[in-house]
């Protein structure tokens, strides 16, 4: 198996694990935390209460669903396009949660509401933050390591995906024999005494 290959894998195979336990979780909190108070695992710090939510992750923009709804559809698609052409194992891994956690949130708007205007079943309360799910919380653990990976790549890795991309680096620039780059150089002249 190529390592393009190899890394296609872990990318769909991290999405499906994120999809898994999202659905899952979704599924829990409809069952046992809808229409119940909240269960207090951490006194003032971390609760477990059912609310959705037709906004963003962590509920932001929530006036606007079919701006979300259309953004995930973007990304999973430039995700499923990218995965021919992933530079390394963290950004395989950072995409396959993004995409995941995407297509778990898109999976709710069309269960819960009719298409783009649906609802996100989210369920994880931490006190100064606004209540998530497993589908948000790998999208923004994707996205830091996406980003991470991208700024920090050790150098043989690095000068692998140069020569990949057909940029080689450290190539010697000794003299040629091949015309210079802006043109043939001007015959000599005699001095014509």
């Amino acid at each position: 198996m190529s390592r393009a290959a190899r890394l296609a894998l872990v990318l769909y195979g991290a999405a499906a694990c994120v999809y898994l336990l999202d659905r899952s979780t979704k599924l829990l909190a409809e069952n046992y935390l809808a229409g119940r108070a909240p269960i207090r695992l951490v006194p003032h710090v971390l609760d477990l209460t059912y609310t959705t939510n037709s906004g963003g992750a962590f509920g932001l923009f929530r006036g606007q669903p079919w701006l979300f709804f259309a953004a995930s559809l973007v990304v999973c698609v430039a995700i499923v396009v990218a995965s021919r052409h992933l530079a390394s194992l963290p950004v395989a891994l950072g995409l396959g949660l993004i995409l995941g956690g995407a297509v778990g949130n898109l999976t709710d708007r069309v269960i819960h509401g009719s298409g783009a205007t649906g609802r996100v079943v989210d369920f994880i309360y931490l006190h100064a933050w606004p209540v998530f799910n497993a589908a948000d919380s790998a999208i923004v653990i994707g996205t830091f390591v996406v980003v991470i990976a991208s700024l920090w790549r050790p150098e043989p890795e690095r000068a692998a995906h140069r020569e990949a991309n057909g940029n080689p680096s450290n190539r010697a620039t000794a003299p040629s024999s091949s015309p210079s780059p802006v043109g043939p150089e001007a015959p000599e002249t005699g001095t014509g005494a």
